[in-house]
Formats: structure tokens, C-alpha cells, sequence
């Protein structure tokens, strides 16, 4: 059993006001080349399709001229995909039963009541059946009337809802068994804190939608989104593709890639190869000074750092840049008199807002701090 493993499209994503259709249509297109030479008997897509709960007209018409492609591209293969944090699941939902027919598993919403399961797809191979479970994004709140809450009423954390979730399907251990989902989980052995993020990224404050890794103990393959840098969380089988296309300057330099897993029978090697994606424009941190700059001149997206101790006193400066890089995105100023300020004093801790308002607030008991919790993480959720 072959199949594709890619998540966090973001059509409709703009990087820094950059409208990136065109760098995104490139790299769908690659991905449908790739289906057609490889022919995957699966397409697992985890999560986050579009950049934007409400999408644009022209990041749907992105999204269906991709899914049109695709699907001809291998008509035989299961094409499957949840939605992520910031998608609308109910939009992701619509036409869920008439889509299956065609071999079309769009899944935003999980299970609503006690005896609803998670949507299974199962395809079968020379060596029996592959149960594929989808699980779209979830919060505590989602799924309360499935897991129940606990002695108080309270929600149970993104750890144990989704350990529930998982626990009340009957998975049979003597057939393979993949896992397509999009939360927060913690690489094996490390904290949150130890978990490189990435600017495009929306992070909760405090942490608490991490989950532990242990939840997937059952699956022989557990195909993650929602970290947008490729990453393993245990193992080759349990891990982060990564974004396709670089969503942030964070992401400059990163290598991006389809990552194809290869299933033989059960107990075996599962094989995984990445599959490289070349972006229409590199994103790119350029730094020096401004002499140095403009010798670097390119047609990729950059971020210009500039070095000059001195402060420029150049009135065409900006238009200089602009002409030799057309896909300009920012221009920072790192300066003598700043890097003397941080040796003097010290690097400023770096703060997340709740720790800020915490700060502030000095003596917020324990109920202040959950509503401030709420509230920052509500904010984050609809920007």
C-alpha cells in the first residue's frame, strides 16, 4: 500500500501582504505530477486546506481546480482530508456522504454523539485491509458530549479528549492501521517549549493543546498536520510533513516535500521517502550591508536585514531595494547603538501574552488565569 502523506496547504495564505496564488498553484501542480508518476493507492491531506475559516472565491477555485486534477490524475486512489484549526469544519463537512461515493473523504467534523465512530476508509492490498481513521482538529468543547467531562464538569485537556477519542474505536491490532489528524503533538521525550515553531503557526497560550505522543501507540502510521516544519514526533512513521510551501520568513531555507509511505504487511518496515517540492520563489533572509544587499539582487521572496553601524542617510534606499527585489517583503535594521543596548542590559526575555498579563497583573488567582487563558486563545483562534 502506497500513499501520500502532505497537510497545511493554506490556500489563500498571503505572506506579509505577498498575494502567494501563483507560488501556490505552482506547488499543487507538482503534487498532482508527483500522484500521476507515483500512482498512490492514497492522498491523505491532514488539515488546514485553506489559510481561512471563510476562504476567498479565488482560494476555492485554487482548491477545486487542485482536487479536480488530482483525482484524474489517480482516479483509482482514496483521496482523504480533515479539517484543520483553521478551517471551517462544517464547510470542510458539506457533501461528506455524496463525496465518498467518488472516492472523496472530506472529514470536518468528528464524532458528535456517544455512538458516533471516527470516519474509517479501509482499502485492502496483497497483504489484507489498511484501516485509514480521520480525525479532524478538535478542542475539548468539540467533543464533550462524546468523551464526557470530568468529576466538576470541566473539560478534559487536548491530551485526554483526543486519548478518548481514540480509545472508544475498536481498532484491530492484527490489521494496519493509519491515523490522519491535526493537533499538537509532542515529540517523544520533550516539552512544548523544546518544539520549534514557526511564525504561521497558531500556538494556544500555555501550551494546552498539546498531546502526548503515547496516544498513537496504535497506529502503524500516524499522518500529522498542523506543524508547519517537517518533523518526526516518534519514529519515521509518526511525523509532521510540513508545509508545502513556506507560509512564513520563518520558514526560509526549510526543504519541503511530499512524504510517501510505502506499507509491506503488517509488522513490517514501513518505507517513507520524501518527495522534494521546488517553489516558484525561495523565501530568503538576506543580510549585510546595504552595499552587500544590492549585490545579492534576486527574484525570490526576501527579508533584507541590514547590518549598516552607521545610520543610512540614503533617500532612494527603499526604491534601490525594490528594484532589486522585486518580491521584497521587509526591510529590518540591526545597528550598532541597539547591539550595544543588549550587551549592556542583557537580551529582553522573550514573553507570550499570557505570561505578559500575568506579569502585569502580579497576583491573578488561578481562576483569572484560566479566563485570561480563554481569552487570549479565543482571540488567536479568529484572527
Amino acid at each position: 500500500m502506497k500513499f501520500f502523506h502532505l497537510s497545511d496547504l493554506h490556500i489563500g495564505l498571503k505572506l506579509l501582504n505577498r498575494d502567494l496564488r501563483e507560488d501556490q498553484e505552482y506547488i499543487l501542480r507538482q503534487i498532482v505530477e508527483a500522484a500521476r508518476r507515483e500512482q498512490p493507492d492514497a492522498v491523505l491531506i491532514a488539515g488546514d486546506i485553506y489559510d481561512k475559516a471563510v476562504p476567498s472565491a479565488e482560494a476555492v477555485e485554487v482548491f477545486d481546480r487542485f482536487t479536480a486534477e488530482l483525482t484524474a490524475a489517480v482516479p483509482d486512489a482514496a483521496v482523504m482530508m480533515i479539517s484543520g484549526n483553521h478551517d471551517s469544519a462544517p464547510r470542510v463537512n458539506c457533501f461528506r456522504s455524496v463525496l465518498a461515493r467518488q472516492n472523496l473523504y472530506m472529514v470536518g467534523v468528528p464524532p458528535a454523539a456517544p455512538d458516533e465512530p471516527m470516519e474509517k476508509v479501509t482499502l485492502k492490498d496483497a497483504y489484507g485491509s489498511v484501516n485509514f481513521y480521520l480525525l479532524p482538529f478538535v478542542k475539548p468543547s468539540m467533543v464533550k458530549a462524546v468523551v464526557g467531562t470530568d468529576e466538576n464538569g470541566t473539560n478534559f485537556s487536548y491530551h485526554e479528549t483526543v486519548r478518548r477519542l481514540i480509545a472508544r474505536e475498536e481498532i484491530d491490532r492484527s490489521e494496519r492501521n493509519v491515523l490522519v489528524s491535526h493537533q499538537f503533538y509532542l515529540p517523544a521525550g520533550k516539552t512544548a517549549g523544546e518544539v520549534e515553531r514557526m511564525d504561521s503557526e497558531i500556538r494556544t497560550a500555555g501550551n494546552i493543546d498539546e498531546v502526548g505522543a503515547d496516544v498513537l501507540e496504535p497506529f502503524d502510521y500516524a499522518a500529522l498536520g498542523h506543524i508547519h516544519k517537517p518533523m518526526k514526533v516518534a519514529g519515521e512513521t509518526c511525523r509532521y510533513c510540513g508545509t508545502p510551501l513556506a507560509c512564513s520568513v520563518s520558514e526560509a531555507g526549510q526543504a519541503k516535500g511530499i512524504v510517501m509511505a510505502e506499507m509491506g504487511e503488517k509488522g513490517a518496515d514501513i518505507r517513507t521517502t520524501v518527495l522534494p517540492l521546488r517553489p516558484l520563489r525561495e523565501v530568503r533572509i538576506i543580510r549585510g550591508t546595504l552595499a552587500d544587499v544590492l549585490e545579492q539582487a534576486c527574484g525570490d521572496y526576501v527579508t533584507v536585514v541590514l547590518t549598516d553601524e552607521a545610520d543610512l542617510n540614503v533617500i532612494d534606499m527603499q526604491e534601490r531595494l525594490r528594484l532589486a527585489f522585486p518580491y521584497l517583503l521587509e526591510v529590518r535594521r540591526e545597528n550598532l547603538r541597539r547591539a550595544d543596548y543588549t550587551a549592556e542590559t542583557g537580551p529582553l526575555p522573550e514573553l507570550d501574552p499570557l505570561e505578559l498579563c500575568l506579569a502585569f497583573l502580579q497576583k491573578a488567582d488561578e481562576e483569572e488565569e484560566r479566563i485570561l487563558r480563554d481569552v487570549i486563545n479565543t482571540v488567536r483562534e479568529v484572527k
